[in-house]
């Protein structure tokens, strides 16, 4: 039997209308929406299907709506017979992942991902914090740059390891501007100054972590059914304890993506199936390795395809 990874989006790939057929197709996924509304005390599901777009783009926002989209999906797929081996998420998407792993509950998984935004955002003023994508450099020629310019112009650090040439840096918005020039000089084929609010798991968000080490002491965190691949470290954890030391340490450390999707085939998945809206994901573990099967789920059309190819397989 194949073993199948699941992998759950972050921040970025949201859209107007995400979540809106599965809602009205699947009584389960309804039902995810309508808990999500419920804790949050407010309509997220309208906010997903109508926008506007400013709010929908919102960190405080953005983070809810994508992992109540997710569960939704994943809600359809264990009602379909189709369930994961091992799961990570990028980001916020860890968050899904823990869900989907019956460490943390939905409920208050969405209302903590509610605050880690609110946190995130007051943690850097707007404006003063800013993220670019680096594409086409080495990864220690980054970090080495990087450093550099913190020296001279204020903190900045390489934060998410994407996939090969693709790595994000953040910090302050002067620091990554200098940081990019600096990176184009050196060889660096593109850098694109990302449309985000804060500079996320920047050294910056340390007053984040702190914020949310408190909401996480809250609340009851479970040890994971199957193993969670956990972005500080790309180590695959299930221990609740551990589950929380992670969760607070990603909110100011880098994302290892790419050693997630490492430790992912290590465990010995050969089909990873991204679960939520866009297919950021699948373009990364594509770059990563290129002998995987890659499927994603976010609508009814994905879904058909992802449920046929396991119908075949098995």
């Amino acid at each position: 039997m194949k073993k199948i990874a699941f992998v759950f989006p972050g921040q970025g790939s949201q859209s107007i209308g995400m979540g809106k057929e599965l809602y009205e197709r699947f009584p389960v996924a309804k039902a995810v929406f309508d808990a999500a509304d419920e804790a949050l005390g407010f309509s997220i599901t309208n906010m997903c299907f109508n926008g506007p777009e400013d709010e929908l783009r919102k960190t405080v926002n953005t983070q809810p709506a994508i992992l109540t989209v997710s569960i939704a999906l994943y809600q359809v797929l264990k009602e379909n017979g189709l369930t994961p081996n091992i799961v990570a998420g990028h980001s916020l998407g860890e968050y899904s992942a823990l869900v989907a792993a019956g460490a943390l509950s939905f409920s208050d998984a969405v209302q903590l991902v509610r605050k880690r935004g609110l946190f995130m955002q007051e943690a850097v003023p707007l404006g003063e914090g800013s993220m670019a994508a680096i594409l086409g450099s080495e990864r220690q020629l980054v970090v080495e740059i990087c450093e550099k310019a913190q020296v001279e112009f204020g903190s900045v650090q390489a934060v998410n390891f994407n996939c090969p040439g693709q790595i994000v840096i953040a910090g302050k918005t002067l620091a990554v501007e200098k940081a990019t020039e600096m990176l184009k000089a050196a060889g660096a084929k593109r850098a694109v100054i990302l449309p985000v609010s804060a500079p996320f798991h920047s050294t910056l968000m340390k007053p984040a972590a702190e914020k949310l080490a408190v909401e996480l002491s809250k609340i009851t965190i479970n040890d994971a059914s199957i193993p969670v691949v956990a972005n500080i470290n790309g180590q695959a954890i299930t221990n609740k304890q551990e589950i929380e030391v992670s969760l607070v340490k990603q909110a100011d450390h880098p994302v290892e993506w790419e050693d997630c999707v490492a430790e992912i085939i290590n465990f010995g998945a050969t089909t990873f199936v991204e679960v939520g809206p866009g297919k950021v994901l699948s373009s990364f573990t594509k770059k990563i390795a290129k002998e995987i099967d890659n499927l994603n789920v976010e609508d009814s059309n994905s879904l058909e395809k992802t449920l046929d190819y396991f119908k075949e397989v098995r």
